[in-house]
């Protein structure tokens, strides 16, 4: 999918073939047995032919690494052979080793050490995964690193093989490898992945270039939908296959997986819940939001969940996610925050009149949508409640009910909260009501009551929610 740069590809790491053991002289009358001695890393690789290359890279890289890997460690090192460097210079336009620029080199070689000792067994014990190595990738975080022991080989990223296994050093472990391993974007890592060979397949096939989009300078933080997960969305949404999903669909799918920034599972944990915004386009041409939630893992939207975090790449994060994350209405919003359960329920009630799922589930451009909803949240209907006193929401008469949920939708409008202004009539299904922002996003209906705007702009495909503390009533 994309020729790698000269910045990107080139790696390094120590390594080195076999230990060298010392021995002591003998005594006339009392011989001594000889005591092998380990030798470290670079030792290691200062012995062995096959790493001149890498010696050399080592010395000549920024942040001596030659000191650093004689140190205690221990280390995991991929030892890219003489073979591997040579490939990797031709490859990127270099005539020498001399001509990489010592930054990259750097980065490049730690993107070959692993922090602790590794061995092949562990690598093959658990199939395929990710370790962070000791590259820097977005957001100052350790870069990740792909691992996968099918067919009889242990490969990295995808480009690297080992040749030669466990060699022991003193402060670590050495792997030869066949490859330099470069240093990797977010498209790289779905490459390398084969996990995400549908991912691969629909930035290939979506409008607007994404492939190249994702390979610039982010941070990007992807939400990744495994295999599994593409299979089920073309099912779910009668396609064939991939090729059965129209392009610019396709497209605004992807981006509704992509965040500006590069944002840590740890990130969202902190937050707990709320709404963040991706690269796809809602009503309005606003971008449009996604909900996230951490109080069971981390989900968004209610119906994707991360299975594999923190894939770091040079230009962003990657999440991998159990389900391909659809272009939300309003109401899917309603269903995926448990804030707005009650209104939920109120809106299905199944005496109710009036289709208000089907309805606010129109999709843009076609009428009566967009849509603007003012949502009260739980503790609004809990008010409600008390205010009109009767014990639940089934106890509201029918009537009164559809009343009230149609002053909180205005029909053929997504109103931003930047819209709003004092004295502002704003004209739901129900009737008139006045919104005003001095002091505070408010809307007073026709009794005088008044809800504050306690949330805004909940972007949705079809249109734009606008939390509310109380709920509106229309004229008593």
């Amino acid at each position: 999918m994309k020729t790698l740069t000269a910045l990107k590809r080139f790696s390094a790491s120590l390594l080195v073939v076999f230990l060298i053991a010392s021995c002591s002289s003998d005594d006339d009358n009392n011989p001594i047995t000889p005591t092998p001695q380990q030798n470290n890393i670079v030792d290691l690789a200062l012995a062995n032919p096959e790493l001149s290359s890498l010696v050399a890279a080592l010395q000549a890289a920024d942040g001596d690494l030659v000191s650093v890997l004689q140190g205690p460690g221990p280390f995991t090192v991929l030892a890219p052979d003489n073979d591997a460097f040579a490939a990797f210079l031709s490859d990127n336009g270099f005539a020498s080793l001399d001509d990489v620029p010592t930054d990259v080199l750097s980065q490049v070689l730690l993107n070959h050490v692993i922090s602790g000792s590794v061995p092949s067994t562990a690598l093959v014990s658990q199939g395929s995964g990710y370790a962070s190595t000791n590259a820097t990738g977005a957001g100052g975080a350790s870069m990740s690193l792909y691992f996968n022991t099918a067919n009889n080989d242990v490969r990295f990223n995808n480009v690297a093989s080992v040749s030669t296994a466990d060699v022991a050093a003193s402060n670590g472990i050495i792997h030869i490898v066949d490859g330099v391993i470069g240093l990797p974007d977010v498209v790289d890592h779905a490459l390398a992945n084969s996990s995400f060979s549908n991912l691969v397949a629909a930035l290939g096939a979506a409008d607007g270039d994404l492939v190249s989009v994702l390979q610039g300078n982010g941070p990007y933080t992807v939400l990744a939908p495994v295999d599994m997960a593409f299979s089920d969305f073309l099912a779910d949404n009668g396609f064939s296959g991939l090729g059965d999903v129209p392009t610019d669909v396709l497209s605004q799918v992807l981006l509704n997986h992509v965040l500006a920034g590069a944002t840590f599972s740890t990130d969202l944990v902190d937050m707990g819940s709320g709404y963040t915004t991706t690269s796809a386009t809602g009503a309005g041409d606003n971008a449009m939001s996604l909900y996230f939630n951490t109080s069971d893992g981390v989900t968004f939207n209610g119906i994707s969940s991360v299975a594999e975090a923190d894939v770091v790449g040079t230009n962003g994060v990657i999440h991998a996610v159990d389900a391909v994350i659809g272009l939300p209405t309003v109401v899917d919003f309603a269903l995926a925050d448990p804030t707005f359960e009650t209104l939920v329920a109120a809106l299905t009630r199944d005496d109710l009149t009036f289709d208000y799922v089907g309805t606010l589930s129109t999709p843009n451009g076609t009428a009566p949508a967009p849509f603007t909803v003012f949502a009260p949240t739980n503790e609004a209907f809990g008010d409600l409640l008390t205010e009109l006193n009767v014990a639940s929401l089934g106890d509201i008469p029918e009537a009164t009910l559809k009343a009230t949920l149609d002053m909180h939708a205005v029909a053929g409008a997504n109103v931003r909260s930047t819209a709003l202004m004092d004295n502002m009539t704003v004209s739901t299904l129900g009737g008139d009501i006045t919104a005003n922002i001095t002091g505070g996003a408010t809307l007073t209906d026709a009794n005088g009551r008044v809800s504050n705007i306690i949330a805004v702009d909940v972007q949705a495909s079809n249109g734009v929610i606008h939390a509310i503390d109380k709920v509106v009533l229309p004229p008593l």
